[in-house]
């Protein structure tokens, strides 16, 4: 199989005056990756609005399918490559913070809103997902989707693994001081669980928050591909099934798992939380 030549946009930092404005950049990245190779072009989390909106970001969400989505399908069919872009998503009276994959044709192929809100911001402005593992198929690997704050827990990366996604897609928002989770815990991650991981964060100072860039594809044998540094980057870096295969045959963290012996550590009635009264 072919590698998956991935580009992850960093940046730019700030918040955008308008969509437009991401959709801009968007479109100048699309054209860069498409002529480097790419086939998915991965952004940051809430890359459409930016991130730091206050309480004017209920008025910025739109619909899965509204206008920034269509205008994304365009760009994904025009270049020929997938995009994977963070949003605000509005659903009837709920916004959460979701993240749609667009295949090369412009199609749908996935969409995800984050399960685990970070912060007082967050559990104040979004509803949380409920649905852990969402997946896509593209050019032979199976793509997975988290965002930020998600892939910090092992337990969503290892559902990931065990239902076979290959390339977790995880635009991100990760602020200073936290650098370690782009240096430390993502490789650490995509080791344990045995998949890639594109993390693909926002960079430079926002509002009230400061913003580690840091963006990386972590390989399965713990290696990181490709690294930005903390200002506005566009980083390509291959995907490849083999060393993916390669490094699953040689590793047997998934095989030798032992799923009975866990299990009472999800049970209340076995392993109670620390200041928990056993029912």
């Amino acid at each position: 199989m072919t590698p998956l030549r991935t580009a992850l946009l960093q940046g730019p930092g700030g918040v955008p005056a308008s969509t437009a404005d991401s959709l801009s950049a968007l479109r100048a990245a699309a054209g860069r990756a498409a002529r480097s190779g790419a086939r998915l072009l991965v952004t940051s989390e809430l890359f459409l609005t930016g991130y730091a909106l206050g309480d004017t970001l209920p008025e910025r969400a739109e619909p899965a399918d509204g206008p920034g989505a269509r205008a994304v399908a365009a760009l994904a069919a025009e270049h020929g490559l997938a995009i994977a872009y963070g949003y605000p998503e509005r659903d009837g009276d709920a916004v959460h913070n979701a993240v749609q994959l667009v295949g090369p044709d412009g199609t749908p192929l996935a969409h995800y809103r984050k399960t685990h809100l970070y912060g007082d911001y967050e559990t104040a402005h979004f509803t949380p997902g409920d649905e852990l593992v969402v997946q896509a198929e593209l050019d032979g690997l199976r793509i997975g989707l988290l965002i930020c704050y998600d892939v910090e827990f092992p337990e969503p990366v290892r559902a990931h693994a065990l239902a076979g996604t290959d390339l977790l897609l995880v635009p991100t928002a990760l602020m200073r001081p936290y650098e370690h989770v782009a240096q430390t815990v993502l490789p650490a991650r995509a080791w344990e669980s045995q998949l890639y991981i594109a993390y693909t964060n926002r960079c430079g100072p926002e509002g009230d928050f400061a913003f580690a860039g840091l963006s990386c594809l972590a390989a399965p044998d713990g290696t990181v591909r490709a690294r930005a540094g903390t200002g506005e980057d566009l980083l390509l870096a291959d995907a490849d099934p083999a060393s993916l295969a390669a490094s699953r045959a040689g590793n047997p963290y998934l095989a030798d798992r032992r799923p009975e012996l866990y299990r009472p550590l999800h049970d209340p009635l076995h392993h109670p939380l620390q200041g928990e009264t056993p029912r």
